[in-house]
């Protein structure tokens, strides 16, 4: 059974430990002077595509690839006074150098006198998540007990922070290797508040309200249908879970993970599917990165229904994508990506299913 403390940073941000069984003693003071905390972001809107941005430009400054022994996610030393008092299996805490917080304040009116560039405060959480206390491990080696520790403390999380206003939407997610933009390397993922609708999710609302009024049917309902009737781009299933590389892939690897059972969010998921998802989402990172002999850089993350909507057209997934083409050439969005949203795959849905079922390392 999970346990679960919390405690207080010296400059009052909060840190919850999540231990694999519980009896855990763990460091509950940070005796670190840190400066106040950074709370400056605010958010302004874009009319031309109607989609909000995030200004936070105190994270110049955050930590950029440290050596190991200034490590701020390893556990705190003497010589090295982190971020994490203690020893730990799990830790999650607030950002240092948040995009979004819930302190930060609202725009001065008086500097801004352009109607049509609407502006609000950052509002929202950030927080950090660290996999294990051992610097060199990746998510994919740690043990599938820890592996379920992990997804309580994102079901956790997700409960806790939809409860915060004024979040809409929560996004758990992982960022691996520098060439992802990976500016921490010890194992950890992220996870955001965000106070609207994330682009990615309102285009898969909207395109799920279209279809859902033309047929009656639910979209992805029928996307999971058709993956499985289909076969050929099935990489893996478990008794609960479903993991294959959508038709339309864009990315040169791109995996999607499914519940069989259609729920909404992280929470929803029973101590069954839980347990499964462990040992399954393991496998499919172990498919991932044996894909070649040198690193596969990724993103990992959640897509879970909107905070305040009921459940009807956004169905629970996993989406991982990599920008590794070959084992020595990475995918960058140049022109037509980047600049117009209108991506051309370097390789086949199927091919690169055929890939990850016959990745093993």
């Amino acid at each position: 059974m999970v346990h679960k403390t919390s405690m207080v940073l010296a400059d009052q941000r909060e840190l919850i430990y999540f231990d694999d069984t519980a009896g855990q003693v763990r460091v509950l003071q940070d005796s670190r002077h840190l400066p106040e905390r950074a709370s400056g972001s605010e958010l302004r809107h874009d009319p031309l595509l109607d989609e909000w941005i995030a200004i936070a430009s105190h994270r110049q400054s955050r930590t950029f690839l440290p050596p190991t022994d200034q490590c701020p996610l390893c556990p705190s030393t003497p010589e090295n006074p982190s971020e994490i008092p203690g020893p730990y299996d799990v830790a999650v805490f607030e950002n240092r150098f948040p995009s979004l917080s819930m302190t930060a304040p609202p725009p001065q009116a008086q500097d801004w006198d352009e109607p049509l560039f609407e502006r609000r405060a950052g509002l929202g959480r950030c927080e950090v998540v660290v996999f294990t206390s051992d610097h060199d491990k990746t998510f994919s080696q740690v043990s599938p007990q820890r592996a379920r520790t992990i997804i309580e403390a994102w079901v956790d999380r997700t409960s806790a922070l939809r409860e915060m206003s004024p979040i809409r939407e929560v996004y758990c997610f992982e960022n691996r290797g520098e060439a992802i933009g990976v500016t921490l390397s010890h194992p950890h993922g992220q996870i955001y508040g965000y106070p609207y609708i994330t682009p990615r999710t309102r285009k898969i609302l909207d395109a799920a309200d279209r279809y859902h009024t033309r047929t009656g049917r639910r979209l992805q309902d029928d996307i999971v249908d058709a993956e499985v009737a289909a076969k050929v781009r099935i990489v893996d299933e478990s008794e609960h879970w479903l993991a294959f590389v959508p038709a339309a892939a864009r990315w040169p690897i791109e995996l999607h993970l499914y519940s069989k059972r259609p729920v909404g969010d992280l929470p929803s998921l029973d101590d069954d599917e839980r347990a499964d998802l462990a040992d399954f989402y393991l496998r499919q990172l172990k498919r991932v990165e044996g894909l070649y002999e040198v690193e596969v850089p990724y993103i990992s993350g959640w897509r879970q229904a909107p905070v305040g909507e009921e459940f009807s057209q956004l169905r629970l997934h996993l989406q991982l994508f990599s920008t590794r083409r070959a084992a020595n050439k990475l995918k960058f969005l140049a022109g037509s990506e980047s600049g117009s949203d209108a991506f051309i795959a370097d390789v086949t849905a199927e091919a690169i299913a055929a890939s990850l079922r016959a990745s093993v390392r």
